[in-house]
């Protein structure tokens, strides 16, 4: 990957990262459903006006777009909303690699190399310790519609591969015009009338720019030159990328949220992080590349005797 790639790839990083702060911003004045119909509403419109339609079936688009919206970033805005701390939201979301995983291997009998056992185990520890943390960073329903969202996240990639589409960013632009009127109605459903959008409300600054930041830097820019780099380079390149999110999640939310990161919540980040990681080795390659280090060790040693 060329530098300017590089740089591009991790300033989106650090937008998605950050962008779990923005949403606490957007949840403490409005309802999280609310908020999520509106952003994906300005992302959406009028972006699908100048973009052409995937020719993919309806039901994919459909599908992608409800449970992107509703299942993805519905549910994790409300697992904020529900006590979970930004930093924390961005960590345990990306659970969503493990869960694909074991949906990949029961659903679509997909082979799990031994390196990807390895680190859902470990991930999966960090989990489970993150489930102790009593610093009040975690609370019950928070966790658990953060792994809905990682489900939903995880649901997606599989509708994404069943369209068999290679317009990644228009499939997502027109499966996201099926988003906003469900979650508005949602919120309609779950609260009472005030849930509407009112001028006040609409007028407010906090919920202005996390609406406007969702929409425009995270969704439409950063899915934007997330797809480019999937198509410019290889997905072995590109995925460690998103690495970096959970990290700047967490030192978004130490900075503007003064969330502290103590000892048992450092560990079960770094078991999260550390389980991922461990995930994208390719065990064959690595072989490969230990192999032929040790025979260039023994070549070196033999020539300086």
């Amino acid at each position: 990957m060329n530098n300017r790639d590089l740089l591009l790839g991790i300033f989106v990083m650090i937008v998605w990262g950050l962008n779990f702060s923005v949403i606490k911003l957007g949840v403490s004045e409005i309802d999280p459903l609310l908020l999520t119909a509106l952003r994906f509403t300005f992302a959406v419109i009028p972006a699908v006006f100048f973009v052409k339609r995937p020719q993919v079936k309806w039901r994919y688009l459909v599908g992608y777009g409800l449970t992107f919206a509703i299942g993805v970033w519905g549910m994790g805005s409300w697992s904020i909303q529900a006590g979970l701390s930004a930093g924390m939201a961005s960590v345990l979301m990306q659970m969503n690699v493990v869960i694909s995983l074991l949906v990949g291997y029961f659903l679509l009998k997909e082979n799990i190399t031994s390196m990807r056992i390895i680190g859902s185990v470990i991930a999966i520890m960090g989990l489970v310790l993150s489930i102790l943390v009593t610093d009040g960073s975690v609370t019950t329903l928070g966790l658990l519609l953060i792994l809905i969202a990682s489900l939903s996240w995880s649901i997606t990639s599989i509708i994404v591969k069943k369209a068999g589409t290679k317009e990644v960013f228009s499939f997502s632009i027109w499966g996201m015009l099926f988003a906003p009127l469900p979650l508005f109605i949602l919120a309609f459903l779950q609260g009472s009338h005030q849930q509407l959008p009112t001028s006040d409300l609409l007028m407010n600054p906090s919920v202005i720019f996390s609406v406007l930041f969702q929409a425009y830097p995270v969704t439409l820019f950063g899915y934007w030159v997330w797809n480019r780099l999937l198509v410019k380079y290889p997905l072995s390149t590109v995925a460690p990328l998103s690495l970096l999110v959970p990290i700047f999640g967490l030192l978004g939310s130490a900075i503007f949220y003064q969330e502290k990161i103590g000892t048992m919540k450092a560990v079960a980040c770094i078991l999260v992080l550390t389980g991922l990681m461990i995930g994208l080795i390719n065990a064959k390659k690595l072989k490969e590349y230990l192999r032929q280090s040790t025979s260039a060790i023994k070549l070196k040693c033999k020539l300086a005797k």
